[in-house]
């Protein structure tokens, strides 16, 4: 890890990253005291004829959300347009305004007034959205990207679970209490947006990205414009649609925690604000793990893990919930949790949320990683429109099971198995997820790998990397140390190894024959070799031909002399270390995978990169020498 920034924490001692985080922080709270607040007044409280207390949830964010589809494509251009320092501190004045009108509704309780207020929250986070993940880029290096990423889903859960806690805390207040609970929820909430302007004035210049852009102002024409360019780049896009996803399935829970505790739990509103606090922790945890498991880079691969664990905990909540017996008064949070199903309810709740940030951390990070500069606002207005649909989806869906006649433990099931679907489906169209994670579970479960001279690795632009050939699965792990995805030539033979060979032809990797064998395929390699450089790729290449039958350097091969005089770009040399004697090396005959125990798990492996070779220096003695004294140092 970089000396200068030793984890994700030091950050927040950072002008460049700490005013913006203390911003998006004070932001989240804010909506959260206020919704939570408004769902609990309409839930226990106040009597509304047409928003019975089961829908309150339900019909607040919706009303919340609706702006997400309607001005999202505005917010995107402006945010590519302005400086994002300029347009925080305009929404934060927004903000204030708002809870203004807010402490007046509250005030009288009046709860068009309130929905109003809703629907203009809704609209400042619209606002703010592309902003807070277009400013993010600018400012972070690719190495920083899924801690500032991790940094930015805590705070925003736990700026969520202290707004749910204090918005539930406040409209709880006895009636004799000297402040009547309302006003006490308006003054709060005026006094965060107040606090959130102040700190946005420290947000550094973050300037424009495309300062002539032209601002169509038809949210109609715009949104499928939006939907169009984010449709361009198939990898950006399906993680666009898998982050939506993932809120249509977060929506599900946390619309539904209120009446969930009352009529299932059988508790108080207190209850309500501990199962917000569990899942707001265990998003939390999830989304600081991120930067620990994926070694500092944008690890897509943690994306299934999270997946398979979103399923196997709101599956296990609706089996948590079957035996709970209803109770004669509304259970106190302390008889809430002086049992075990109770308790186990509360584990499920934490774990899925722990395994949604997983889930969702990484591919922020990827989007934006992969999404074009000038366009990434833009980008993240299309992921927020997206959004909307998927939430508003997910309102009318859940609101439709209910009356059908299902319980909400019951829609917690089927949603735990939609996902498991949903998520099969996005893996299988883009592979790179599933082929990350063989590489994530391969360098963290059956070894453990360690990469040194990284930086040396391009996190843009097109080069070649040249490697010694060690063992089948040296692709996978050269995969798992590269921050972007690489294209292998690889001889043809490997694809006919079970399981392996089907990986390798979900990655894409180029099989290349003998020429004396088949002059066609050899000709074909080379040509799509020549294609990735030309789209600014990474292509890999194993000069040795083959794996090495005694765990010695061979002889470079001129193949890739016929590259670079078409495409001279520069060759990094790496070097793959302890691989010799384990279970995927040809040690035992001249066979490899014969005995599955011969090196035990965690064996320490390595891979050490070297400075990059220019194109015009290179030739295969050169290249060998360069990988041998690798493997020596």
């Amino acid at each position: 890890m970089s000396s200068t920034h030793p984890n994700q924490f030091a950050l927040l001692r950072q002008r460049r990253f700490a005013p913006f985080f203390w911003t998006q922080f004070l932001g989240a709270a804010n909506d959260n005291v206020f919704k939570f607040a408004f769902t609990m007044l309409v839930t226990y409280r106040v009597s509304v004829d047409w928003m019975p207390p089961t829908m309150a949830g339900l019909v607040i964010g919706a009303v919340f959300i609706a702006p997400f589809l309607l001005f999202s494509a505005t917010s995107g251009q402006l945010a590519d347009k302005y400086d994002k320092a300029m347009l925080t501190r305009m929404v934060k004045n927004l903000e204030v305004a708002i809870m203004a009108l807010g402490t007046l509704g509250l005030w009288m309780l009046h709860v068009p007034l309130l929905l109003c207020c809703i629907f203009l929250l809704g609209l400042h986070s619209t606002l703010f959205g592309p902003v807070k993940y277009a400013y993010l880029p600018q400012h972070l290096s690719e190495r920083e990207l899924t801690g500032g990423n991790g940094m930015i889903e805590m705070g925003t859960f736990v700026a969520i679970l202290l707004g749910n806690v204090i918005g539930g805390l406040l409209i709880d207040l006895p009636p004799d209490y000297w402040l009547p609970s309302a006003k006490a929820v308006a003054l709060t909430s005026l006094a965060l947006a107040v606090a959130g302007r102040v700190v946005a004035h420290w947000v550094p210049a973050t300037p424009s990205t495309v300062p002539d852009l032209k601002v169509n102002w038809n949210p109609v024409s715009e949104t499928w414009r939006n939907l169009k360019l984010a449709s361009q780049n198939v990898v950006v896009f399906r993680s666009l649609l898998g982050i939506s996803w993932m809120w249509f399935f977060g929506a599900v829970f946390l619309s539904q925690f209120p009446a969930f505790a009352k009529e299932v739990l059988h508790g108080q509103p207190t209850v309500a604000s501990l199962l917000l606090v569990v899942f707001s922790i265990g998003i939390g945890v999830g989304s600081l793990l991120c930067e620990t498991l994926s070694r500092r880079h944008v690890e897509i691969g943690l994306v299934p893990m999270g997946a398979f664990g979103m399923t196997v905990f709101a599956v296990d909540l609706y089996f948590a919930t079957r035996g709970l017996a209803p109770a004669a008064a509304p259970l106190t949070l302390a008889q809430f949790t002086a049992h075990w199903a109770q308790w186990r309810v509360l584990l499920d709740l934490a774990l899925l949320a722990l395994f949604a940030g997983l889930y969702s951390v990484p591919m922020y990070a990827l989007i934006q990683l992969r999404a074009q500069p000038t366009h990434r606002a833009r980008i993240i207005a299309a992921n927020n429109i997206l959004n909307a649909l998927f939430m508003i989806v997910s309102s009318l869906g859940v609101g439709l099971l209910l009356k059908a006649g299902l319980t909400i433990p019951e829609v917690f099931l089927v949603v735990g198995l939609l996902n498991a679907l949903v998520a099969t489906y996005i893996f299988l169209l883009v592979p790179e997820y599933l082929l990350r994670f063989a590489a994530w579970v391969l360098t963290h479960v059956i070894y453990r790998f360690r990469v040194r001279g990284e930086e040396h690795i391009p996190t843009e632009g097109a080069a070649i990397l040249v490697c010694n050939h060690v063992s089948f699965v040296d692709a996978v792990l050269l995969m798992a140390a590269s921050p972007r995805p690489i294209r292998f030539i690889m001889d043809h033979r490997i694809f006919a190894v079970p399981v392996l060979g089907w990986l390798f032809q979900l990655g894409k990797a180029i099989p290349i024959a003998p020429q004396r064998e088949d002059a066609a395929a050899y000709e074909n390699a080379f040509a799509q070799a020549r294609a990735v450089l030309a789209d600014g790729q990474l292509l890999c290449i194993f000069p040795e031909g083959a794996l090495t039958r005694d765990g010695e350097l061979a002889e470079f091969k001129g193949g890739i002399m016929k590259v670079l005089e078409t495409h001279p770009v520069p060759v990094i040399p790496l070097a793959l270390t302890n691989l010799w004697g384990s279970f995927f090396s040809r040690i035992e005959k001249g066979t490899a995978m014969v005995k599955p125990f011969r090196r035990g798990m965690f064996t320490p492996v390595g891979l050490v990169a070297g400075p990059a070779v220019p194109a015009a220096q290179v030739t295969p003695g050169l290249l060998r020498e360069r990988v041998a004294a690798l493997l020596a140092s």
